[in-house]
């Protein structure tokens, strides 16, 4: 949402779930410090969704106060997650801000919207979602040609299904992207991930098997972790 101040300079505002500083559990940035903002609003329903409480809860904030909040924080590392992040027009302007303001941005997107908007300064985390998710047909091809050495993609994988379709998936990821930054992530209470782990070996596959750190070290606790 973009308004005027009265003396006539333009702000955005987004619509805020949560920020809270944690451990970064996804990703490649696993187990380092980290700053999460969470956004309100998701435009698919997983059927492993585990932040159903971001679908419309939130209070509207102006970026200017998002920054004034992280900036309180002893960390430089941010995250952008959701829900859905790119669901809200203002996520770009307000990664580019952090990133201006000399922090580290990670952005966790869900592969359905255009990630040629964002920063390509950002760590841009992207879902290839399987057929378990209930949403395989959510992912914009195009977002392909957008990804850079600083990105990286990401399956939830539940079964056999989800993982032989992630197999096939990886011949259209551009050589650009690095090996380690295609991550296969087993749904933590559908796959262990010992059986995941002797697929990759097995097929000989040169990808990052991926655990979610946040949910060893808390376990069952939802929300700010």
């Amino acid at each position: 949402m973009l308004f005027m101040q009265p003396w006539g300079k333009p702000r955005m505002s987004l619509i805020v779930n949560e920020i809270f500083f944690s451990i970064q559990g996804e990703s490649t940035h696993a187990g380092l410090p980290c700053i999460f903002i969470r956004l309100t609003g998701c435009n698919l329903r997983c059927t492993y969704c585990d932040t159903t409480y971001a679908y419309a809860e939130g209070q509207r904030r102006e970026i200017e106060d998002v920054l004034k909040i992280i900036g309180t924080y002893p960390c430089q590392r941010i995250a952008i997650t959701g829900g859905e992040p790119l669901l809200q027009s203002g996520t770009p302007k307000l990664i580019t801000e952090i990133i201006e303001s000399g922090c580290e941005v990670i952005l966790e997107t869900n592969g359905s919207f255009d990630i040629g908007q964002v920063d390509r300064r950002c760590h841009r985390i992207v879902d290839v979602k399987c057929p378990g998710s209930g949403e395989q047909d959510s992912f914009d091809y195009n977002n392909l040609q957008h990804l850079n050495s600083n990105d990286q993609v990401k399956f939830v994988i539940g079964d056999r299904e989800d993982y032989d379709f992630a197999q096939k998936f990886l011949v259209d990821l551009p050589n650009r992207l690095p090996r380690g930054n295609r991550l296969f992530s087993p749904h933590m209470t559908k796959l262990a991930p010992a059986d995941m782990a002797a697929w990759i070996l097995a097929d000989g596959l040169d990808v990052r098997l991926h655990l979610q750190q946040h949910k060893f070290i808390w376990p069952g606790i939802e929300r700010g972790v």
